[in-house]
């Protein structure tokens, strides 16, 4: 399998200006091959292919006195965001075609300067020598190791992002490192006021850093619309509110990387409910509060992390009433409001924390029955039987019969 080891890196200055001219190189190359395929579906005829857009916007391109600069870099990274263009291409043409799943891609968009910069090289432009990179056409590049490399890299990114912070993005082919096997599974409810909810009563509270530093992002905010655009008190404004972002973004997945590893070292069999959280950002009463907990990128966390270390992931449907359903005796009392976090069972009398008992609801639907009453066992009881125990006389609950 490919994983991805990501370090920080530290250029000169003088290295710095030679990668903002790689930036900006492959920049001018991505966005030359867009605009040409644009008018090329506008005037009614086919995208041309990758090798014909090489030739004319690299090898040609460089032939020319407005384009000659582009033989000042190395022309690996212009090779490959060209191949970044085909590849866009193709997945945007499977999800007309429904050949792809998931959410639908849209067509390729061109590159901004002020946003995130990167240059991918393959082997033959870079190498490892010692405790530095050397990047051609760019030179030795400081690198902090903050691990080892576990093999030879295949590629590496150079990537500058928004608050100027320089990366190295390594990519590198494993082997499983499959943990030992332990007889623990976990459920885990998601939620907003506490981020997770496992089965066994354990509450783990998210950091919400967006939430802590919303006021001073606010004012950032509203002095960088105070600027002119292009000037240099607009681009130190800009810086600002990067790195405060940034800040904000290492919080949420460090904390979110360190959970996901503890929930996979200590469980075999890891469930999760299947949470629909584009549509729950159209709400937009809690669309701040959803983006700040980062649900999806834990779901993938975990799903990356149990291949990885030989563990087993499984995803429940989003329609299972793991909130409405009695973990006990498997009766289902009906929808609940968002406000009630405690409820009791009409039919056997027990009283339920609301995250709780949807977390063992999940691990029930994830496969894992313990015992035979409300842990995947049908149970049945007459209308009768559930009437007697009730506390209210709704019809809605005398009429239901009673499945697990």
């Amino acid at each position: 399998m490919k994983a991805r080891y990501r370090y920080r890196i530290y250029p000169i200055p003088g290295q710095q200006m030679a990668l903002a001219k790689l930036f900006g190189c492959v920049r001018v190359v991505f966005n030359d091959a867009l605009a040409f395929c644009i008018n090329q579906y506008k005037s009614g005829e086919k995208k041309p292919k990758n090798s014909e857009l090489q030739k004319q916007f690299i090898t040609e391109a460089k032939r020319t006195a407005e384009r000659e600069w582009l033989s000042d870099v190395s022309c690996v990274p212009l090779q490959q965001s060209l191949n970044d263009l085909e590849q866009a291409y193709q997945n945007f043409f499977k999800s007309c075609n429904r050949q792809r799943k998931g959410k639908p891609v849209k067509p390729p968009k061109f590159k901004k300067r002020h946003a995130k910069q990167s240059a991918r090289f393959t082997q033959r432009g870079f190498s490892l020598r010692g405790d530095c990179l050397k990047i051609a056409k760019v030179g030795k590049l400081k690198v902090v190791w903050s691990r080892p490399l576990p093999a030879e890299p295949s590629s590496v990114t150079i990537v500058k992002d928004a608050a100027n912070r320089y990366f190295a993005s390594f990519v590198v082919e494993t082997a499983p490192e499959a943990l030992p096997k332990i007889q623990t599974s976990v459920g885990i409810d998601l939620g907003i006021k506490i981020f997770a909810t496992f089965d066994d009563g354990i509450h783990i509270d998210a950091p919400k850093p967006l939430k802590k530093k919303i006021n001073r992002l606010r004012r950032l905010s509203k002095n960088l619309s105070r600027k002119n655009r292009g000037s240099k008190r607009y681009e130190l404004a800009r810086k600002r509110k990067a790195r405060l972002q940034a800040k904000l973004k290492d919080t949420r997945t460090d904390f979110l990387h360190k959970l996901s590893t503890q929930i996979i070292r200590e469980n075999q069999t890891i469930v999760l409910e299947d949470l629909n959280v584009a549509g729950m950002l159209r709400n937009r009463k809690l669309s701040r509060a959803i983006s700040d907990l980062g649900w999806r990128q834990f779901r993938t966390y975990l799903q990356g992390k149990a291949e990885k270390y030989g563990r087993e992931f499984r995803v429940i449907s989003r329609w299972e009433p793991t909130s409405q359903t009695c973990s006990c005796c498997g009766f289902r009392g009906g929808k609940l409001d968002l406000s009630v976090r405690e409820w009791t069972c009409l039919n056997c009398g027990t009283k339920h924390d609301r995250d709780v008992n949807a977390a063992k609801n999940i691990l029930v639907a994830g496969g894992h029955s313990e015992t035979k009453n409300g842990r995947g066992d049908r149970r049945k009881t007459s209308v009768k039987g559930a009437a007697v125990k009730e506390a209210s006389t709704r019809r809605e609950y005398v009429q239901l019969s009673l499945f697990d």
